[in-house]
């Protein structure tokens, strides 16, 4: 079949969107590998449906560039917001959209009648470790890790998928095609781990690289960025909010102790648009 697509990314966390308001897709984990590789065809961190939804103005659905499910991405949900907005599918400011992670509402920066940039309140995070999920009870913070023989003191948090924070003296001097594997699938993840390397910059600045389960390192990841905030507060590292540098650009996090939520603020941005064979 001929699949219409959008390409859009979040800083750099780009991702192929498909209207499944129009289009039922009988094997998206099967369209999601396809699309995703980036020499043979359109090249993404996965597929991501734009569905319609019975709670919400839409519905996410992301699978990862190996085709396994994504419960949330933050990059991605911003991107969601745009598409939804500037293809007059829901105009409504602020939109909800649900996702595997439950509902999320975007605030939206609309310039020139096309969205720029969308904060999402991403809800708590989750800090009890048999719902991040961990092999552990209670909160992880500052805890011993064995990978690969090294010691790594990590800090856990879900925004609706698992995450692993770890600080470093230098992100660009992990080798994380070799660390990142296997953090992803420690025993100590039950359903693999997206993990996080972060360095403090200052306690309003952070530097982060991450290595995504099932797309490897990503340039950005939304609920990461997340995460790594949430972590670095509880560590005694951060301000409540800070500055996230990512490869891809920089997002905005917030931490507030009103409402215990964590708010994402970052641009999204459509590449082009066009349409592939799919089997």
């Amino acid at each position: 079949m001929k699949l219409p697509f959008t390409k859009m990314h979040g800083i750099s966390n780009d991702y192929i969107y498909v209207n499944a308001f129009d289009i039922q897709l009988p094997d998206p984990v099967r369209v999601a590998r396809q699309v995703s590789q980036r020499r043979t065809g359109i090249g993404g961190d996965g597929l991501i449906l734009i569905c319609p939804s019975e709670t919400a103005h839409a519905r996410m659905e992301m699978y990862n560039a190996d085709g396994s499910r994504g419960e949330m991405c933050g990059n991605g949900i911003r991107c969601v917001g745009k598409y939804l907005y500037d293809h007059r599918i829901a105009t409504d400011n602020p939109l909800r959209v649900d996702t595997d992670a439950g509902l999320k509402v975007l605030f939206l920066e609309v310039e020139d009648g096309h969205v720029a940039r969308v904060t999402v309140d991403m809800g708590e995070p989750i800090l009890d470790g048999p719902q991040i999920p961990v092999a552990a009870t209670g909160r992880v913070v500052n805890q011993p890790l064995h990978v690969d023989g090294q010691a790594y003191a990590v800090t856990c948090v879900s925004m609706g998928n698992p995450h692993c924070i770890t600080f470093v003296d230098d992100v660009e001097a992990i080798a994380l095609e070799k660390i990142g594997p296997q953090f992803e699938s420690h025993a100590f993840f039950p359903n693999r781990v997206n993990t996080e390397f972060i360095q403090v910059v200052s306690p309003s600045e952070l530097n982060m690289r991450v290595w995504e389960r099932g797309s490897g390192e990503t340039w950005a990841c939304g609920t990461g960025a997340c995460g790594a905030a949430v972590a670095a507060i509880l560590n005694e590292k951060s301000e409540r909010r800070v500055t996230v540098h990512l490869r891809g650009g920089d997002l905005e996090i917030e931490w507030r102790a009103e409402d215990n939520h964590v708010y994402m603020t970052g641009a999204a941005e459509e590449v082009f648009e066009g349409s592939v064979e799919v089997e």
